[in-house]
């Protein structure tokens, strides 16, 4: 899947030390954290930032395309640093949190035929798939052994 950005994240327009301070610790986060574990993960560093703060940035950051969310069927949204700069869709581990960005593939036709199927145009779509990865199938296997 390319093109990958370049590592610089993108901060939109407003540029605050807060701000700053979640995207450097995202840039660090392999797997999707809630707002919550994020701002605790910033308190644990010794970061001063509002958990009311966290979210706003999440969401600002979601709108430029610096993080990406995950809106989980609980209604909880997680986030992860984006590291695409292309549309994409994501592969979930459901027992570690381990993220694959994947391209759509077949999606992408299917969602734009749909639409249109309905007199729809379409301006934008989710999908997510879930699933076990390797490790996490191969750690459960020893525990059946």
């Amino acid at each position: 899947m390319s093109p990958v950005n370049s590592g610089v994240p993108k901060l939109g327009a407003r540029n605050t030390r807060q701000r700053t301070a979640v995207v450097e610790l995202m840039k660090g986060l392999d797997n999707f954290s809630s707002a919550k574990d994020i701002y605790l993960k910033l308190e644990e560093r010794g970061t001063k930032v509002g958990l009311t703060t966290v979210y706003r940035t999440l969401q600002s950051l979601a709108e430029v395309g610096g993080v990406d969310a995950l809106h989980m069927a609980s209604g909880e949204t997680l986030y992860r640093a984006c590291h695409s700069d292309v549309h994409h869709h994501h592969l979930v581990c459901t027992e570690c949190g381990f993220t694959e960005e994947i391209d759509g593939g077949p999606v992408e036709a299917w969602a734009k035929g749909v639409a249109s199927q309905h007199g729809f145009t379409l301006t934008g779509h989710d999908a997510e798939i879930y699933g076990v990865c390797g490790a996490c199938a191969e750690a459960g296997a020893g525990k059946e052994a």
